[in-house]
Parts: C-alpha cells; sequence; structure tokens
C-alpha cells in the first residue's frame, strides 16, 4: 500500500498506525487504555452552531446530546411561555453549545478513561484548560 504521509515505508505492516497523521493544529488525539482512538477539534465548535446537536450524535456522544436537545427545548418552551417569540429569531443556544460542546465532549471522554495520546495533544489540551495534569 502506498504511504501517503511521504516517510519513505511503503510497506507498513500495520495500516492503522496514526503516528504520522498529519493533523490540523487545533486537533487533539486522545486514547484509552484499550487502545481506541478519538480525533477532535479543540476550540469553537462550528459543527454545533450550524447543525445544533447532530455532531453530538454522530460522534456517539448521546450524553451531551440528549443534554443540548434538553436544554434546546427548555428554551423553547420558556420563551414561548412567556411570549418571547423574538427569542426564537435567532439559535442563541447553538451558539452557548458552539463555545462549550468540544469541551464537554473531551471532559466526557476523559471521565471514562481517556488520556491524551501524545505530547502535542497532552500542550493543546493543557493550553485549553481541558486536561489538567
Amino acid at each position: 500500500m502506498q504511504n501517503p504521509f511521504g516517510n519513505n515505508n511503503d510497506n507498513d505492516q500495520n495500516p492503522f498506525n496514526l503516528n504520522n497523521l498529519p493533523l490540523p493544529p487545533n486537533y487533539a488525539k486522545i486514547v484509552n487504555d484499550q487502545g481506541d482512538l478519538r480525533i477532535a477539534k479543540v476550540g469553537f465548535s462550528w459543527t454545533t452552531l450550524w447543525f445544533g446537536p447532530l455532531p453530538a450524535l454522530f460522534r456517539g456522544d448521546y450524553y451531551n446530546f440528549i443534554l443540548m436537545i434538553v436544554l434546546d427545548l427548555d428554551y423553547v418552551l420558556v420563551a414561548m411561555f412567556f411570549g418571547l417569540n423574538w427569542l426564537l429569531e435567532f439559535p442563541w443556544p447553538s451558539i452557548a453549545f458552539g463555545f462549550f460542546y468540544n469541551m464537554m465532549y473531551f471532559k466526557h471522554l476523559f471521565n471514562k478513561g481517556y488520556h491524551p495520546a501524545d505530547q502535542r495533544s497532552r500542550e493543546l489540551l493543557t493550553r485549553a484548560r481541558y486536561w489538567k495534569e
């Protein structure tokens, strides 16, 4: 198999070796003791801003998906109860979750036993205050 990462090793026996995976500077790799690897963005979640709770569903993050659905429904019910329909014209909950969702996702995985996979990810997560040594 041809190696697209340019380290002159075209006969790699382990096709799932992700050590040379090129990541954007704001993405971190985390891994658990069983070797399950997750790669996610650190910082503002643009996908949550545009698509609401769907990114959490696609990541298999059902806890945060249900939390976002419930809080979105609460927002709508309170706005309708008090007759503040103008609040429904702008997606305030999506903006709030855009700022916090990636942090919530990482913290939830850390509680499940995940930890940074490499030094670059550890430094990025520590600088963003997602991970504490």
